[in-house]
Protein backbone atom coordinates (compact mmCIF):
# COMPACT_ATOMS: atom_id res chain seq x y z
CA UNK A 1 0.00 0.00 0.00
CA UNK A 2 1.32 3.31 -1.05
CA UNK A 3 0.66 5.21 1.77
CA UNK A 4 1.42 8.50 0.65
CA UNK A 5 -0.84 8.53 -1.74
CA UNK A 6 -3.84 8.00 -0.16
CA UNK A 7 -3.51 11.13 2.94
CA UNK A 8 -5.14 13.64 0.71
CA UNK A 9 -8.61 14.46 0.56
CA UNK A 10 -8.85 12.31 -2.70
CA UNK A 11 -7.25 8.57 -2.08
CA UNK A 12 -5.49 8.59 -5.05
CA UNK A 13 -4.43 4.77 -4.21
CA UNK A 14 -7.66 3.79 -5.99
CA UNK A 15 -6.48 5.02 -9.39
CA UNK A 16 -2.70 3.09 -8.53
CA UNK A 17 -4.84 -0.13 -7.15
CA UNK A 18 -6.59 -0.20 -10.97
CA UNK A 19 -3.60 0.32 -12.33
CA UNK A 20 -1.77 -3.03 -10.71
CA UNK A 21 -4.77 -5.07 -10.93
CA UNK A 22 -4.90 -4.66 -14.74
CA UNK A 23 -1.06 -5.48 -15.11
CA UNK A 24 -1.82 -8.18 -12.59
CA UNK A 25 -4.65 -9.71 -15.37
CA UNK A 26 -2.53 -9.57 -18.34
CA UNK A 27 0.10 -11.07 -16.67
CA UNK A 28 -1.58 -14.27 -15.72
CA UNK A 29 -2.99 -14.31 -19.63
CA UNK A 30 0.45 -15.05 -20.22
CA UNK A 31 1.14 -18.37 -18.76
CA UNK A 32 4.15 -19.94 -17.81
CA UNK A 33 7.63 -18.46 -16.99
CA UNK A 34 8.22 -15.01 -18.46
CA UNK A 35 10.57 -12.45 -19.60
CA UNK A 36 9.64 -8.86 -19.71
CA UNK A 37 11.47 -6.26 -22.47
CA UNK A 38 10.95 -3.10 -21.32
CA UNK A 39 10.97 0.43 -23.26
CA UNK A 40 13.20 1.76 -21.18
CA UNK A 41 11.21 5.38 -20.94
CA UNK A 42 8.21 3.13 -19.69
CA UNK A 43 10.49 1.86 -16.32
CA UNK A 44 10.23 4.99 -14.15
CA UNK A 45 6.72 5.30 -15.09
CA UNK A 46 5.70 1.83 -14.04
CA UNK A 47 8.47 1.43 -10.88
CA UNK A 48 5.51 4.29 -9.45
CA UNK A 49 2.80 1.67 -10.03
CA UNK A 50 4.18 -1.75 -9.05
CA UNK A 51 7.55 -2.82 -8.23
CA UNK A 52 9.48 -6.21 -9.25
CA UNK A 53 7.48 -8.32 -6.17
CA UNK A 54 4.60 -7.82 -8.13
CA UNK A 55 5.67 -8.83 -11.48
CA UNK A 56 7.45 -11.94 -9.55
CA UNK A 57 4.63 -13.11 -7.93
CA UNK A 58 3.20 -13.24 -11.41
CA UNK A 59 6.39 -15.73 -12.73
CA UNK A 60 8.45 -12.61 -14.60
CA UNK A 61 11.50 -13.85 -13.73
CA UNK A 62 13.93 -11.51 -15.69
CA UNK A 63 13.83 -8.18 -17.29
CA UNK A 64 15.78 -6.92 -20.04
CA UNK A 65 15.86 -3.01 -21.78
CA UNK A 66 14.99 -3.41 -25.37
CA UNK A 67 18.13 -3.38 -27.61
CA UNK A 68 18.29 -4.08 -31.18
CA UNK A 69 20.07 -7.46 -32.35
CA UNK A 70 19.50 -10.53 -30.42
CA UNK A 71 17.33 -10.73 -26.99
CA UNK A 72 19.11 -11.59 -23.63
CA UNK A 73 19.05 -15.93 -22.89
CA UNK A 74 16.70 -16.19 -20.96
CA UNK A 75 15.02 -19.97 -19.92
CA UNK A 76 11.16 -18.96 -20.28
CA UNK A 77 8.19 -19.77 -22.01
CA UNK A 78 6.99 -16.11 -22.46
CA UNK A 79 8.74 -12.95 -24.06
CA UNK A 80 6.68 -9.75 -23.11
CA UNK A 81 7.26 -6.30 -25.11
CA UNK A 82 6.17 -3.37 -22.82
CA UNK A 83 6.39 -0.18 -25.31
CA UNK A 84 5.26 2.88 -25.65
CA UNK A 85 3.49 2.99 -29.44
CA UNK A 86 6.19 4.32 -31.47
CA UNK A 87 7.66 2.69 -35.14
CA UNK A 88 10.95 2.74 -34.73
CA UNK A 89 10.42 -0.10 -31.36
CA UNK A 90 8.68 -1.94 -33.65
CA UNK A 91 11.76 -2.17 -35.82
CA UNK A 92 13.68 -3.42 -32.90
CA UNK A 93 10.91 -5.61 -31.96
CA UNK A 94 11.06 -6.74 -35.47
CA UNK A 95 14.84 -7.55 -35.48
CA UNK A 96 14.79 -9.25 -31.61
CA UNK A 97 11.88 -11.65 -33.10
CA UNK A 98 13.76 -12.67 -36.32
CA UNK A 99 17.13 -13.72 -34.32
CA UNK A 100 15.22 -15.92 -32.27
CA UNK A 101 13.00 -17.57 -34.30
CA UNK A 102 15.04 -20.18 -35.30
CA UNK A 103 16.65 -20.88 -32.45
CA UNK A 104 14.10 -21.11 -29.60
CA UNK A 105 11.04 -21.97 -31.75
CA UNK A 106 8.90 -23.24 -28.35
CA UNK A 107 8.56 -19.06 -26.67
CA UNK A 108 5.42 -17.48 -27.30
CA UNK A 109 5.58 -13.15 -27.82
CA UNK A 110 3.25 -10.77 -26.37
CA UNK A 111 3.60 -7.14 -26.94
CA UNK A 112 1.70 -4.81 -24.40
CA UNK A 113 1.55 -1.24 -25.42
CA UNK A 114 1.32 1.39 -23.29
CA UNK A 115 -1.09 3.46 -23.20
CA UNK A 116 -2.97 2.55 -26.47
CA UNK A 117 -3.04 0.05 -29.45
CA UNK A 118 -1.75 1.44 -32.45
CA UNK A 119 -3.03 0.20 -36.07
CA UNK A 120 0.41 2.18 -37.14
CA UNK A 121 2.72 -0.19 -35.54
CA UNK A 122 0.61 -3.48 -35.94
CA UNK A 123 1.29 -2.52 -39.83
CA UNK A 124 4.63 -1.90 -39.50
CA UNK A 125 5.13 -5.35 -37.59
CA UNK A 126 3.33 -7.23 -40.67
CA UNK A 127 5.56 -5.32 -43.06
CA UNK A 128 8.80 -6.61 -41.05
CA UNK A 129 6.86 -9.88 -41.63
CA UNK A 130 6.77 -10.67 -37.77
CA UNK A 131 2.86 -9.98 -37.01
CA UNK A 132 2.27 -13.37 -37.03
CA UNK A 133 4.56 -14.34 -34.32
CA UNK A 134 2.94 -12.92 -31.75
CA UNK A 135 0.27 -14.86 -29.89
CA UNK A 136 -1.49 -11.90 -28.17
CA UNK A 137 -0.85 -8.24 -28.38
CA UNK A 138 -2.94 -6.06 -25.71
CA UNK A 139 -2.88 -2.41 -24.36
CA UNK A 140 -2.24 -1.54 -21.17
CA UNK A 141 -4.28 2.21 -20.83
CA UNK A 142 -1.46 4.50 -18.29
CA UNK A 143 -2.80 7.49 -18.69
CA UNK A 144 -2.72 9.48 -15.35
CA UNK A 145 -0.03 8.11 -12.92
CA UNK A 146 -0.27 8.79 -9.27
CA UNK A 147 2.97 10.43 -8.01
CA UNK A 148 1.57 11.83 -4.50
CA UNK A 149 -1.05 12.63 -2.29
CA UNK A 150 -2.32 15.09 -4.62
CA UNK A 151 -0.41 14.90 -8.15
CA UNK A 152 -1.02 12.66 -11.40
CA UNK A 153 1.12 13.23 -14.09
CA UNK A 154 0.54 11.29 -17.59
CA UNK A 155 4.25 11.43 -18.05
CA UNK A 156 3.89 12.32 -21.60
CA UNK A 157 7.14 14.14 -22.29
CA UNK A 158 6.17 15.52 -25.65
CA UNK A 159 2.47 16.56 -25.15
CA UNK A 160 2.92 20.29 -25.79
CA UNK A 161 5.45 19.66 -28.63
CA UNK A 162 2.58 17.68 -30.35
CA UNK A 163 0.31 20.31 -29.64
CA UNK A 164 1.84 23.26 -30.41
CA UNK A 165 4.56 22.47 -33.02
CA UNK A 166 2.83 19.46 -35.39
CA UNK A 167 -0.37 19.84 -35.12
CA UNK A 168 -0.85 15.90 -33.34
CA UNK A 169 -3.39 15.44 -30.78
CA UNK A 170 -3.15 12.21 -29.57
CA UNK A 171 -1.74 13.71 -26.04
CA UNK A 172 -5.51 15.32 -25.92
CA UNK A 173 -7.00 12.04 -26.65
CA UNK A 174 -5.13 10.47 -23.95
CA UNK A 175 -5.76 13.42 -21.21
CA UNK A 176 -9.42 13.08 -22.28
CA UNK A 177 -9.44 9.36 -21.50
CA UNK A 178 -7.71 9.50 -18.52
CA UNK A 179 -9.97 12.22 -16.97
CA UNK A 180 -13.31 9.57 -18.30
CA UNK A 181 -11.17 6.52 -16.02
CA UNK A 182 -10.68 9.26 -13.14
CA UNK A 183 -14.54 10.00 -13.02
CA UNK A 184 -15.49 6.00 -13.31
CA UNK A 185 -13.44 5.55 -10.10
CA UNK A 186 -13.89 9.01 -8.85
CA UNK A 187 -17.55 10.00 -9.78
CA UNK A 188 -18.48 12.53 -12.50
CA UNK A 189 -17.04 15.98 -12.21
CA UNK A 190 -20.28 18.15 -12.09
CA UNK A 191 -18.39 21.95 -13.14
CA UNK A 192 -15.72 22.08 -15.87
CA UNK A 193 -13.65 25.03 -16.90
CA UNK A 194 -11.24 25.85 -19.27
CA UNK A 195 -8.97 28.33 -20.71
CA UNK A 196 -7.21 27.78 -23.97
CA UNK A 197 -7.83 25.80 -27.40
CA UNK A 198 -6.46 22.40 -26.10
CA UNK A 199 -8.62 22.83 -23.00
CA UNK A 200 -11.55 23.51 -25.23
CA UNK A 201 -10.64 20.24 -27.25
CA UNK A 202 -10.25 17.54 -23.89
CA UNK A 203 -13.74 19.22 -22.55
CA UNK A 204 -15.44 18.46 -26.11
CA UNK A 205 -14.24 14.71 -26.47
CA UNK A 206 -14.65 13.98 -22.77
CA UNK A 207 -18.72 15.27 -23.45
CA UNK A 208 -18.50 13.27 -26.71
CA UNK A 209 -17.21 10.27 -25.04
CA UNK A 210 -19.69 10.46 -22.04
CA UNK A 211 -22.43 10.78 -24.96
CA UNK A 212 -21.58 7.65 -25.79
CA UNK A 213 -21.80 5.98 -22.85
CA UNK A 214 -24.88 7.57 -22.02
CA UNK A 215 -26.69 4.58 -20.89
CA UNK A 216 -23.97 3.56 -18.15
CA UNK A 217 -23.99 6.08 -15.23
CA UNK A 218 -21.83 5.34 -12.29
CA UNK A 219 -23.12 5.79 -9.16
CA UNK A 220 -20.37 7.47 -7.35
CA UNK A 221 -20.97 10.27 -5.22
CA UNK A 222 -18.41 12.69 -7.00
CA UNK A 223 -15.38 13.43 -5.30
CA UNK A 224 -14.34 16.65 -7.31
CA UNK A 225 -17.03 19.72 -7.82
CA UNK A 226 -14.91 21.14 -10.67
CA UNK A 227 -12.33 20.59 -13.16
CA UNK A 228 -10.26 23.24 -14.23
CA UNK A 229 -8.05 22.77 -17.80
CA UNK A 230 -5.52 25.01 -18.51
CA UNK A 231 -2.92 25.39 -21.46
CA UNK A 232 0.01 25.83 -20.91
CA UNK A 233 0.52 27.90 -23.59
CA UNK A 234 -2.03 30.35 -21.86
CA UNK A 235 0.87 31.20 -19.55
CA UNK A 236 3.89 31.30 -21.05
CA UNK A 237 5.97 32.64 -18.69
CA UNK A 238 5.64 30.29 -15.56
CA UNK A 239 7.95 27.75 -16.83
CA UNK A 240 10.85 29.58 -18.18
CA UNK A 241 11.50 31.58 -14.99
CA UNK A 242 13.73 29.61 -12.37
CA UNK A 243 11.66 28.13 -9.33
CA UNK A 244 12.60 29.30 -5.86
CA UNK A 245 11.40 26.55 -3.86
CA UNK A 246 13.33 23.53 -2.73
CA UNK A 247 12.22 21.08 -4.54
CA UNK A 248 11.66 23.27 -7.98
CA UNK A 249 15.30 24.15 -7.06
CA UNK A 250 16.07 20.79 -7.12
CA UNK A 251 14.26 19.97 -10.10
CA UNK A 252 16.48 23.04 -12.19
CA UNK A 253 19.76 22.23 -11.20
CA UNK A 254 19.57 18.08 -11.00
CA UNK A 255 16.31 17.12 -12.23
CA UNK A 256 13.43 15.17 -10.76
CA UNK A 257 12.49 11.91 -13.00
CA UNK A 258 9.37 9.70 -11.71
CA UNK A 259 10.29 10.61 -8.36
CA UNK A 260 13.51 10.04 -8.31
CA UNK A 261 17.08 12.50 -8.30
CA UNK A 262 20.50 11.41 -8.42
CA UNK A 263 22.97 13.65 -6.93
CA UNK A 264 26.52 14.18 -6.60
CA UNK A 265 27.70 11.41 -4.37
CA UNK A 266 30.79 13.44 -2.55
CA UNK A 267 28.05 14.84 0.06
CA UNK A 268 26.57 11.70 1.06
CA UNK A 269 29.97 9.73 1.57
CA UNK A 270 29.65 8.34 4.94
CA UNK A 271 31.66 9.30 7.84
CA UNK A 272 33.22 6.75 9.67
CA UNK A 273 34.00 7.51 13.15
CA UNK A 274 34.82 11.07 12.64
CA UNK A 275 36.82 10.64 9.32
CA UNK A 276 35.79 10.36 5.67
CA UNK A 277 35.80 6.83 4.42
CA UNK A 278 38.28 5.87 2.38
CA UNK A 279 37.36 5.27 -1.07
CA UNK A 280 34.65 7.80 -1.61
CA UNK A 281 31.44 6.68 -3.59
CA UNK A 282 31.45 7.42 -7.60
CA UNK A 283 27.98 6.54 -8.27
CA UNK A 284 25.40 9.38 -8.01
CA UNK A 285 23.35 8.71 -4.59
CA UNK A 286 19.57 8.56 -5.77
CA UNK A 287 17.02 9.46 -4.02
CA UNK A 288 13.29 9.15 -3.88
CA UNK A 289 11.41 12.54 -3.26
CA UNK A 290 8.07 12.05 -2.25
CA UNK A 291 5.36 13.37 0.70
CA UNK A 292 5.99 9.44 2.42
CA UNK A 293 9.40 11.23 4.16
CA UNK A 294 7.91 13.57 6.69
CA UNK A 295 10.70 16.47 6.69
CA UNK A 296 10.29 16.23 3.08
CA UNK A 297 6.85 16.82 2.77
CA UNK A 298 7.19 19.60 5.47
CA UNK A 299 9.78 21.43 3.42
CA UNK A 300 9.74 20.44 -0.25
CA UNK A 301 7.12 23.75 -1.04
CA UNK A 302 9.05 26.28 1.14
CA UNK A 303 10.77 28.99 -0.79
CA UNK A 304 14.42 27.97 -0.19
CA UNK A 305 15.29 30.81 1.93
CA UNK A 306 13.03 29.02 4.05
CA UNK A 307 14.74 26.26 4.28
CA UNK A 308 17.78 26.52 6.09
CA UNK A 309 15.67 27.39 9.42
CA UNK A 310 13.21 24.83 9.07
CA UNK A 311 16.02 22.03 9.03
CA UNK A 312 17.54 23.87 12.07
CA UNK A 313 14.53 23.71 14.10
CA UNK A 314 14.04 19.64 12.72
CA UNK A 315 17.74 18.82 14.06
CA UNK A 316 16.91 20.39 17.61
CA UNK A 317 13.99 18.26 17.79
CA UNK A 318 15.68 15.35 16.72
CA UNK A 319 18.49 15.29 19.60
CA UNK A 320 16.37 16.38 21.76
CA UNK A 321 14.36 13.17 21.12
CA UNK A 322 17.45 11.32 21.66
CA UNK A 323 18.73 12.70 24.70
CA UNK A 324 15.65 11.48 25.93
CA UNK A 325 17.26 8.08 26.47
CA UNK A 326 18.67 9.58 29.16
CA UNK A 327 15.61 10.01 31.19
CA UNK A 328 14.16 7.03 30.67
CA UNK A 329 14.54 4.66 34.15
CA UNK A 330 11.65 2.20 34.49
CA UNK A 331 11.60 -1.39 31.74
CA UNK A 332 8.75 0.61 30.45
CA UNK A 333 9.98 3.81 29.79
CA UNK A 334 13.30 2.10 28.02
CA UNK A 335 10.78 0.11 25.91
CA UNK A 336 8.89 2.84 25.07
CA UNK A 337 12.16 4.36 23.91
CA UNK A 338 13.69 1.63 22.10
CA UNK A 339 10.07 1.14 20.51
CA UNK A 340 10.79 4.39 19.02
CA UNK A 341 14.09 4.49 17.61
CA UNK A 342 13.47 3.33 14.16
CA UNK A 343 10.72 5.87 13.54
CA UNK A 344 13.65 8.72 15.27
CA UNK A 345 16.68 7.08 13.34
CA UNK A 346 14.60 7.31 10.30
CA UNK A 347 14.55 10.90 10.72
CA UNK A 348 17.76 11.66 11.59
CA UNK A 349 19.00 9.89 8.22
CA UNK A 350 16.63 12.06 6.02
CA UNK A 351 18.02 15.45 8.03
CA UNK A 352 21.30 14.39 7.40
CA UNK A 353 20.19 13.88 3.08
CA UNK A 354 18.19 16.85 3.16
CA UNK A 355 21.47 18.81 5.30
CA UNK A 356 23.34 17.60 2.12
CA UNK A 357 21.22 18.58 -0.46
CA UNK A 358 20.38 21.91 1.02
CA UNK A 359 24.10 22.58 0.99
CA UNK A 360 24.19 21.55 -2.63
CA UNK A 361 21.69 23.71 -3.68
CA UNK A 362 23.35 26.68 -1.56
CA UNK A 363 26.35 26.57 -3.40
CA UNK A 364 24.43 27.12 -6.73
CA UNK A 365 22.00 29.59 -5.91
CA UNK A 366 24.81 31.84 -4.04
CA UNK A 367 26.91 32.27 -6.61
CA UNK A 368 27.11 35.09 -8.57
CA UNK A 369 25.94 34.08 -12.14
CA UNK A 370 22.85 32.83 -10.06
CA UNK A 371 22.08 35.93 -8.56
CA UNK A 372 22.75 37.98 -12.12
CA UNK A 373 20.92 35.81 -14.16
CA UNK A 374 18.01 36.16 -11.51
CA UNK A 375 17.95 39.65 -11.49
CA UNK A 376 17.47 40.09 -15.13
CA UNK A 377 14.41 37.64 -14.90
CA UNK A 378 13.19 39.66 -12.70
CA UNK A 379 13.84 42.88 -14.50
CA UNK A 380 11.92 41.32 -17.58
CA UNK A 381 9.04 40.44 -15.25
CA UNK A 382 8.46 43.96 -13.66
CA UNK A 383 8.83 45.09 -17.33
CA UNK A 384 12.47 47.10 -16.97
CA UNK A 385 13.86 47.59 -20.50
CA UNK A 386 12.05 44.49 -22.52
CA UNK A 387 12.32 46.47 -25.39
CA UNK A 388 15.29 46.63 -26.15
CA UNK A 389 18.69 44.35 -26.47
CA UNK A 390 19.58 43.11 -22.98
CA UNK A 391 23.11 43.53 -22.09
CA UNK A 392 23.63 40.28 -19.68
CA UNK A 393 22.42 38.39 -22.35
CA UNK A 394 24.69 39.72 -24.83
CA UNK A 395 27.07 38.88 -22.30
CA UNK A 396 26.33 35.26 -21.50
CA UNK A 397 26.51 34.46 -25.37
CA UNK A 398 29.85 35.74 -25.41
CA UNK A 399 30.92 33.58 -22.87
CA UNK A 400 29.19 30.58 -24.72
CA UNK A 401 27.22 30.20 -21.56
CA UNK A 402 24.80 27.01 -22.38
CA UNK A 403 22.34 27.69 -25.18
CA UNK A 404 19.31 26.14 -22.79
CA UNK A 405 20.14 29.72 -20.80
CA UNK A 406 20.36 32.08 -23.51
CA UNK A 407 17.12 30.59 -24.78
CA UNK A 408 15.42 30.44 -21.58
CA UNK A 409 16.07 34.53 -21.41
CA UNK A 410 15.46 35.29 -24.98
CA UNK A 411 12.09 33.82 -24.96
CA UNK A 412 11.30 35.50 -21.40
CA UNK A 413 12.09 38.81 -22.55
CA UNK A 414 10.08 38.12 -25.73
CA UNK A 415 6.86 36.94 -23.62
CA UNK A 416 7.21 39.89 -21.16
CA UNK A 417 7.04 42.44 -24.32
CA UNK A 418 4.38 40.33 -26.58
CA UNK A 419 7.23 39.91 -28.82
CA UNK A 420 10.44 41.61 -29.54
CA UNK A 421 10.65 44.30 -32.33
CA UNK A 422 12.08 42.83 -35.43
CA UNK A 423 15.72 44.55 -35.25
CA UNK A 424 16.42 43.22 -31.63
CA UNK A 425 14.60 39.60 -32.51
CA UNK A 426 17.01 39.33 -35.67
CA UNK A 427 20.15 40.80 -33.27
CA UNK A 428 19.79 37.92 -31.26
CA UNK A 429 18.75 35.11 -33.55
CA UNK A 430 22.13 35.91 -35.34
CA UNK A 431 24.02 36.32 -31.88
CA UNK A 432 23.03 32.68 -31.23
CA UNK A 433 23.40 31.42 -34.36
CA UNK A 434 27.05 32.85 -35.12
CA UNK A 435 28.42 31.38 -31.73
CA UNK A 436 26.31 28.21 -31.09
CA UNK A 437 26.07 27.05 -35.12
CA UNK A 438 23.91 26.87 -37.66
CA UNK A 439 21.90 23.73 -36.83
CA UNK A 440 20.10 25.56 -34.29
CA UNK A 441 17.61 27.79 -37.07
CA UNK A 442 15.42 25.17 -37.17
CA UNK A 443 15.19 25.24 -32.88
CA UNK A 444 14.70 29.26 -33.30
CA UNK A 445 11.79 28.47 -35.52
CA UNK A 446 10.12 25.98 -33.15
CA UNK A 447 10.59 28.61 -30.29
CA UNK A 448 8.60 31.07 -33.07
CA UNK A 449 6.01 28.28 -34.05
CA UNK A 450 4.73 28.01 -30.50
CA UNK A 451 4.85 31.95 -29.44
CA UNK A 452 8.15 32.05 -27.08
CA UNK A 453 9.97 33.76 -29.47
CA UNK A 454 8.36 36.11 -31.68
CA UNK A 455 7.99 39.45 -33.90
CA UNK A 456 6.33 41.92 -32.34
CA UNK A 457 3.15 42.36 -34.47
CA UNK A 458 1.32 45.08 -32.65
CA UNK A 459 2.59 48.09 -31.08
CA UNK A 460 0.65 47.63 -28.13
CA UNK A 461 1.95 45.12 -25.37
CA UNK A 462 -0.98 43.33 -22.97
CA UNK A 463 1.77 41.94 -20.12
CA UNK A 464 2.12 45.04 -17.91
CA UNK A 465 -1.92 45.39 -17.95
CA UNK A 466 -2.52 42.07 -17.12
CA UNK A 467 0.40 41.85 -14.58
CA UNK A 468 -1.12 44.32 -13.12
CA UNK A 469 -4.85 42.92 -13.11
CA UNK A 470 -4.12 39.96 -11.82
CA UNK A 471 -1.22 41.27 -9.18
CA UNK A 472 1.49 39.08 -10.73
CA UNK A 473 4.18 40.91 -9.18
CA UNK A 474 4.33 41.67 -5.51
CA UNK A 475 7.00 43.96 -4.14
CA UNK A 476 7.61 42.65 -0.70
CA UNK A 477 7.11 38.75 -1.26
CA UNK A 478 7.14 36.88 2.63
CA UNK A 479 9.49 34.10 1.98
CA UNK A 480 9.59 32.89 4.97
CA UNK A 481 5.64 33.01 6.54
CA UNK A 482 4.15 33.51 2.91
CA UNK A 483 0.84 35.59 2.24
CA UNK A 484 0.43 34.90 -0.98
CA UNK A 485 1.69 32.47 -3.80
CA UNK A 486 4.45 34.97 -5.33
CA UNK A 487 6.49 33.22 -2.42
CA UNK A 488 7.45 30.81 -4.94
CA UNK A 489 9.52 32.77 -7.20
CA UNK A 490 9.89 35.45 -4.57
CA UNK A 491 7.58 38.11 -6.48
CA UNK A 492 6.19 36.81 -9.33
CA UNK A 493 2.79 35.28 -8.80
CA UNK A 494 2.26 32.47 -11.71
CA UNK A 495 -0.10 33.26 -13.61
CA UNK A 496 -1.89 30.08 -14.58
CA UNK A 497 -2.29 30.03 -10.58
CA UNK A 498 -3.38 33.46 -10.24
CA UNK A 499 -6.36 31.97 -13.20
CA UNK A 500 -7.12 29.05 -10.93
CA UNK A 501 -7.37 31.60 -7.54
CA UNK A 502 -9.70 33.80 -9.31
CA UNK A 503 -12.18 31.57 -10.33
CA UNK A 504 -12.27 29.70 -6.76
CA UNK A 505 -13.33 33.50 -5.47
CA UNK A 506 -14.63 35.74 -6.86
CA UNK A 507 -14.61 33.76 -10.52
CA UNK A 508 -13.77 34.34 -13.81
CA UNK A 509 -16.88 37.34 -15.14
CA UNK A 510 -14.20 39.38 -12.91
CA UNK A 511 -11.69 39.35 -15.38
CA UNK A 512 -13.31 38.95 -18.37
CA UNK A 513 -10.57 41.84 -19.85
CA UNK A 514 -7.71 39.92 -19.37
CA UNK A 515 -9.09 36.34 -19.91
CA UNK A 516 -9.84 37.76 -23.50
CA UNK A 517 -5.84 39.10 -23.85
CA UNK A 518 -4.83 35.74 -23.32
CA UNK A 519 -4.60 33.09 -25.99
CA UNK A 520 -7.35 30.37 -26.91
CA UNK A 521 -11.27 30.51 -25.28
CA UNK A 522 -12.32 30.25 -21.97
CA UNK A 523 -15.71 28.19 -21.14
CA UNK A 524 -17.69 26.95 -18.37
CA UNK A 525 -19.78 23.41 -18.97
CA UNK A 526 -21.79 21.51 -16.42
CA UNK A 527 -21.94 17.74 -16.84
CA UNK A 528 -25.48 15.92 -15.67
CA UNK A 529 -25.16 13.71 -12.17
CA UNK A 530 -27.41 10.85 -12.18
CA UNK A 531 -30.21 11.98 -9.83
CA UNK A 532 -29.66 11.33 -5.93
CA UNK A 533 -25.74 11.88 -6.29
CA UNK A 534 -25.76 15.60 -5.60
CA UNK A 535 -24.04 16.24 -2.60
CA UNK A 536 -25.15 17.35 0.67
CA UNK A 537 -21.96 20.05 1.53
CA UNK A 538 -21.13 20.03 5.47
CA UNK A 539 -20.80 23.43 6.83
CA UNK A 540 -16.93 24.24 6.59
CA UNK A 541 -16.34 21.61 4.10
CA UNK A 542 -13.95 22.25 1.43
CA UNK A 543 -14.76 21.87 -2.25
CA UNK A 544 -12.09 20.05 -4.49
CA UNK A 545 -10.80 21.38 -7.71
CA UNK A 546 -8.70 19.16 -9.98
CA UNK A 547 -6.62 20.82 -12.13
CA UNK A 548 -5.53 19.55 -15.33
CA UNK A 549 -2.44 21.61 -17.00
CA UNK A 550 -2.05 20.76 -20.74
CA UNK A 551 1.30 20.46 -21.46
CA UNK A 552 3.53 20.37 -18.36
CA UNK A 553 3.48 21.82 -14.70
CA UNK A 554 6.91 22.67 -13.05
CA UNK A 555 7.00 22.17 -9.22
CA UNK A 556 6.78 26.16 -7.82
CA UNK A 557 3.12 25.59 -9.30
CA UNK A 558 2.15 22.54 -7.54
CA UNK A 559 3.53 24.33 -4.40
CA UNK A 560 1.79 27.38 -5.30
CA UNK A 561 -1.54 25.34 -5.44
CA UNK A 562 -0.43 23.37 -2.19
CA UNK A 563 -0.42 27.29 -0.67
CA UNK A 564 -3.59 27.65 -1.64
CA UNK A 565 -5.28 24.33 -0.41
CA UNK A 566 -3.97 24.99 3.05
CA UNK A 567 -4.80 28.87 3.50
CA UNK A 568 -7.29 29.27 6.17
CA UNK A 569 -9.99 30.75 4.08
CA UNK A 570 -9.58 29.51 0.82
CA UNK A 571 -12.63 26.93 1.25
CA UNK A 572 -11.11 24.75 -2.05
CA UNK A 573 -8.55 22.19 -2.31
CA UNK A 574 -6.68 21.44 -5.32
CA UNK A 575 -5.74 18.18 -6.86
CA UNK A 576 -3.17 18.83 -9.82
CA UNK A 577 -2.98 16.76 -12.95
CA UNK A 578 -0.74 17.22 -15.72
CA UNK A 579 0.76 15.95 -18.95
CA UNK A 580 4.34 16.13 -17.46
CA UNK A 581 6.39 17.38 -14.57
CA UNK A 582 8.86 20.26 -16.68
CA UNK A 583 10.77 22.60 -15.51
CA UNK A 584 12.10 25.66 -18.31
CA UNK A 585 14.87 23.46 -19.48
CA UNK A 586 13.04 20.02 -19.96
CA UNK A 587 10.36 22.40 -21.66
CA UNK A 588 13.03 24.01 -23.85
CA UNK A 589 14.53 20.63 -24.70
CA UNK A 590 11.41 18.98 -26.39
CA UNK A 591 11.37 22.11 -28.73
CA UNK A 592 14.50 21.95 -29.23
CA UNK A 593 16.15 19.96 -33.16
CA UNK A 594 19.56 17.77 -33.57
CA UNK A 595 19.42 16.94 -30.30
CA UNK A 596 18.18 13.90 -28.80
CA UNK A 597 15.83 15.29 -26.17
CA UNK A 598 14.09 11.55 -25.45
CA UNK A 599 14.71 11.59 -21.74
CA UNK A 600 17.10 8.58 -21.03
Amino acid sequence: MAAHLSYGKVNLNILREAARKDLREFLDKCAGSKAIVWDEYLTGPFGLIAQYSLLKEHEVEKMFTLKSGKLPNADVKNIIFFVRPRLELMDIIAKNVQSEDRLHSSRDFHILFVPRRSMLCEQRLKDQGVLGSFINMDEYILDLIPYDGDLLSMEYESAFRECYLENDQTSLYHTAKGLMTLQALYGTIPQIYGKGDCARHVANMMLRMKREFAGIQNQILPVFDTLLLLDRNVDLLTPLATQLTYEGLIDEIYGINNGYVKLPPEKFAQMKQGEASKDPPTEPKKLQLNSAEELYAEIRDKNFNAVGAALSKKAKIISAAFEERHNAKTVGEIKQFVSQLPHMQAARSSLANHTSIAELVKDITTSEAFFDSLTVEQEFMTGVDTDKVNTYIEDCIAQKDPLIKILRLVCMQSVCNNGLKQKVLDYYKREILQTYGYEHILTLHNLEKVGLLKPQTSSRNNYPTIRKTLKLWMEDANEQNPNDISYVYSGYAPLSIRLTQVLARPGWRSIEEVLKMLPGPHFEERQQLPSGLHKKRQQGENRTTLVFFLGGVTYAEISALRFLSQMEDSGMEYIIATTKLINGTTWIKTLMEGISWSPK
